[in-house]
């Protein structure tokens, strides 16, 4: 990925633990690394084909000066989240906030906070099989819609399938959706289950009925294992409800365990190797 480079940029802030520096305000020195595909506008030559460094430092400039925060972890990630939603050429960015006049009252330079954020492609599965299950997931979708850290790219088509397991319940509708966030696993699933939680989802019964499921298949090529959550999703590769929408939408991604792609683990399920 390529980058353009902001650095050195001097702000007048308020930002610190102490009374006095949110009161005085300080110097503050930003350097941000913006990455970005620049090919585009390599071959135009068009300043709307890349990113204005200009408007990006005058963005770093005015968040920093109209906010006040006690930490630069916080200024930090509020600035990065910023460049990130304003830019949509921008995939990533690493942002170092220097305090070249910290109040350490010790012999240093400055003292700094560097972090690194960025877009991650994600998918989730959606299902309901309770009251109206198409209004339903459609509410779920604009939900994911309406965080202000997350985009719905692509949603599938909806397919209805037998349920899974020995309760007695009525056919569910299945899909999926690609989404970028710049939320971590463990903030995306907070997300997910606020949003069952708004849709009156219920944890009565182990593969029982309920009115949205909203469960995490992929995030990126990342392996995570804990007692909250799995991904990827333990059950994809076992479940045509699964991997028939995501086909659908990402037949390429690639499930990070496996190595195979998603369409060869349907084709694999299709051949008999899986669960149905």
């Amino acid at each position: 990925m390529d980058k353009i480079c902001i650095k050195g940029l001097e702000v007048f802030g308020k930002h610190g633990v102490l009374p006095e520096e949110n009161a005085l305000g300080q110097k503050f020195v930003i350097s941000a690394t913006l990455f970005c595909d620049t090919r585009r506008a390599g071959r135009s030559d068009r300043l709307e084909d890349s990113v204005n460094y200009a408007q990006v430092s005058e963005l770093l400039k005015a968040e920093t000066e109209s906010h006040v925060f006690r930490l630069l972890e916080a200024l930090a990630w509020h600035l990065a989240k910023e460049v990130l939603l304003h830019f949509q050429l921008v995939q990533g960015v690493t942002l170092q906030i220097e305090k070249p006049w910290a109040p350490v009252h010790l012999p240093l330079d400055t003292v700094s906070v560097q972090i690194h954020r960025e877009w991650h492609q994600a998918f989730l599965g959606v299902g309901s099989n309770l009251g109206d299950r198409e209004g339903q997931i459609r509410a779920a979708i604009d939900f994911l819609g309406e965080d202000d850290l997350t985009r719905v790219v692509k949603v599938s088509s909806l397919i209805e399938t037998k349920p899974v397991g020995d309760v007695e319940q009525g056919d569910f509708l299945n899909g999926a959706i690609e989404i970028a966030t710049l939320r971590s696993p463990e903030e995306l699933l907070e997300l997910t289950q606020g949003i069952e939680g708004k849709l009156k989802r219920e944890r009565k019964i182990h593969w029982g009925p309920r009115t949205i499921d909203l469960d995490i298949l992929l995030y990126g090529r990342e392996v995570v294992r804990s007692e909250s959550l799995c991904i990827p999703h333990i059950e994809m590769e076992r479940r045509m409800f699964v991997l028939e929408p995501l086909c659908e939408i990402a037949p390429y991604a690639v499930h990070p365990l496996s190595g195979k792609r998603v369409r060869e683990l349907r084709q694999a399920l299709l051949d008999g190797q899986g669960n149905v």
